[in-house]
């Protein structure tokens, strides 16, 4: 039992491991297919970026409506949803496509949210190495509004925000290195102001200063309000559903076939386990059945022994009582002593009987003549109870020993003689429906057998009558057995027994 126990908590755990094995593969493949879609929008975004600074030439200046363009070109349904450009205070410069629930600025730079369907990322613009001097001065893209931003008539301060090449004639400023600022509009204002830790000149290039028609802080509002900052990024998570979806199927599957073959081991184990006990237990059933029948020849040859004695008892009481000179008393003991050696006898020859192995001859044989003259021999018996037995008359032939089958047929009409009470009846019937097999049936008219007893009735030794020996109807179930026919006990309606033979072959 503790073996058992110990291999089925095995099995058990193998399958829990296997089935948390296949969970983190699944979890793996899905974070492996969200690593490559994060990896396929920052690759957009670098793209983009690689756009927008050969876009601006070096003067830091896109016109919106061709980034718009641009941006909308990257736009597929199903695979990139919305991409927008944000400045320093994440507010949208530039968007194409649909963000619903403002992802656009919500966003957190440099991480990764996951909403039901869709992946949202904020990666910073990168606009390559822009130092003035030294890495000093950090340039900015800044996007120009298609609309509404410069006037018309200003024709000197436009070409400083478009994307139109500066004027020749519009020097550079020599000025010195300035402090480390990202402050354009200061380096605008203050032209020759110097480091004391390096006094080298620069060159401020012209697009950088601001336009005449312009305040400081309105230029100052326009670098901040245009100024690209960060991507905001969303795309389509069906990918990784796809491949969550698939690889959670094959998944199942492995986990339904491991199922299986744990289960199956289990009921292996478990048949292995029933069939080494059923071994063990056939082989003492096989110790022990040796054992019995040599206990079954001892008892019929003590049987057998046993007999001759008492023959030589009834014999010597049969002479005391036929002696002229002996008394009436001795002459009733010694009746009786001969009636108890003659039952004791009879018990012992049905034991020895019963005993005695089966060995079936088979030949055609006529039933009803079998029936006829087993009637015959019990004709006394019934006429002295004056009970009727009725049989019919058939040409049928079956396959049988007829010495075995005029014995079984002898049993069970004599049991039913001595059931039934005088004046009873008693009916041997032989029914042969379509097909190769017949049936033999004996009713009586007696009290019948309770529906409890009608399986204990074929048991050795036991009886309903007082003077029955039990051992008839088990010599009967014997000889039914040998010759693979089955017998069954059932009621007579309105009253009495009915014992069938069925499976009788029947020759043509």
């Amino acid at each position: 039992m503790k073996r058992g126990f110990w291999v089925y908590l095995t099995l058990a755990a193998v399958w829990f491991l296997l089935l948390i094995w296949q969970w983190g593969e699944h979890k793996r493949v899905v974070n492996a297919a969200r690593a490559t879609l994060v990896d396929r929008a920052r690759a957009i975004t670098t793209t983009v970026g690689l756009v927008i600074r050969s876009e601006r030439r070096g003067r830091g200046i896109v016109p919106q409506i061709r980034l718009e363009l641009a941006l909308n070109e990257l736009i597929k349904p199903g695979e990139l949803e919305f991409i927008a450009l944000r400045n320093s205070s994440n507010h949208v410069v530039v968007k194409a496509g649909a963000a619903p629930g403002g992802d656009e600025e919500r966003a957190v730079m440099g991480e990764v949210t996951w909403t039901q369907h869709a992946m949202v990322l904020a990666n910073p613009v990168d606009l390559g190495s822009n130092s003035v001097s030294s890495n000093d001065i950090i340039r900015t893209a800044f996007v120009i509004p298609s609309t509404g931003l410069v006037p018309t008539n200003d024709v000197a301060g436009l070409d400083k925000i478009t994307n139109q090449p500066p004027a020749l004639d519009k020097p550079s400023v020599e000025i010195p290195t300035l402090e480390k600022t990202t402050n354009l509009e200061d380096t605008a204002d203050q032209p020759h102001r110097t480091d004391v830790t390096d006094r080298r000149p620069l060159r401020i290039p012209p697009q950088y200063r601001r336009p005449t028609w312009m305040s400081p802080e309105e230029w100052q509002s326009l670098m901040a309000k245009q100024g690209l900052h960060s991507f905001v990024i969303r795309m389509s998570a069906k990918p990784v559903e796809t491949a969550s979806l698939q690889d959670l199927q094959l998944r199942g599957i492995i986990g339904f076939l491991s199922t299986l073959s744990v289960v199956g081991a289990g009921f292996a184990w478990r048949n292995t386990k029933r069939s080494a006990d059923l071994g063990l237990r056939l082989v003492k059933a096989s110790e022990m059945n040796m054992h019995l029948k040599q206990m079954n020849l001892a008892a019929a040859g003590l049987a057998h022994e046993t007999r001759n004695p008492l023959n030589i008892v009834r014999g010597l009481a049969q002479i005391i009582s036929k002696e002229s000179t002996a008394s009436d008393e001795i002459k009733s003991k010694s009746q009786a002593i001969m009636m108890e050696a003659d039952r004791v006898t009879a018990q012992l020859n049905e034991f020895i009987n019963y005993s005695r192995p089966r060995e079936v001859r088979q030949s055609p044989v006529a039933v009803s003549r079998v029936v006829q003259d087993v009637v015959q021999t019990l004709l006394y018996d019934a006429q002295e109870k004056q009970i009727v037995i009725e049989h019919q008359q058939t040409e049928l032939l079956i396959q049988a020993d007829e010495q075995l089958l005029r014995q079984a047929l002898f049993n069970l009409t004599l049991n039913a003689i001595q059931a039934v009470e005088p004046g009873g009846m008693i009916e041997i019937k032989i029914i042969h429906p379509p097909g190769p097999e017949a049936l033999l049936e004996i009713r009586d008219s007696g009290p019948g057998i309770s529906e409890e007893h009608r399986l204990d009735v074929f048991k050795p030794y036991f009886t309903t009558h007082a003077k029955g020996t039990g051992l008839g109807l088990a010599i009967v179930q014997q000889i039914v057995l040998a010759h693979g026919w089955e017998i069954s006990c059932n009621g007579n309606e309105p009253w009495g027994a009915c014992f069938t033979i069925r499976h009788l072959r029947v020759v043509s």
